[in-house]
């Protein structure tokens, strides 16, 4: 997850520098406090930081590398499609952590953590396709249901 969140917050670093859209340059900064969460995490339980001292756009989890790649290319052809990328990324991490918190997360302070990320995503979600419905682009979740993607907005 702390790989994950550094690749929200690099993609949209690369994105704001291509489109100096205040989503990208905001979120951003949101994605490091998540990314510094899981890091207080790491500690707490003496795992192995991921993240080290990798820079901006470089991943050891090859998976993760080849997406962010996918996504910078994808997020380059257009200010739309970079607003969607955004989009995308905050529908991948809201199924992943609410995954890992119905299946894994056991101790009471990765729940917690993991929900308060969730909340962030889903903000974070209604940030990028608000901005693409005042653009006139209607967002159609790829990786939510139609259903969870509407509950999202609607809160």
């Amino acid at each position: 997850m702390r790989e994950e969140e550094k690749l929200a917050r690099d993609v949209y670093l690369h994105l704001y520098e291509i489109y100096p859209l205040r989503p990208f340059l905001n979120i951003s900064l949101s994605e490091q406090a998540h990314m510094d969460a899981i890091k207080y995490l790491i500690d707490i339980f003496g795992l192995e930081d991921p993240v080290g001292e990798n820079p901006e756009g470089v991943f050891q989890n090859e998976e993760l590398q080849k997406l962010y790649d996918a996504l910078i290319e994808r997020g380059s052809t257009s200010r739309e499609d970079a607003l969607r990328v955004g989009a995308l990324i905050e529908e991948v991490d809201i199924i992943d952590l609410q995954d890992q918190l119905d299946s894994v997360a056991q101790q009471e302070e990765v729940i917690r953590v993991y929900t308060n990320l969730c909340k962030a995503s889903g903000a974070h979600l209604r940030a990028f396709t608000g901005v693409l419905t005042r653009y006139g682009v209607t967002y159609v979740p790829v990786e939510l249901s139609q259903e969870e993607y509407e509950r999202i907005l609607a809160e």
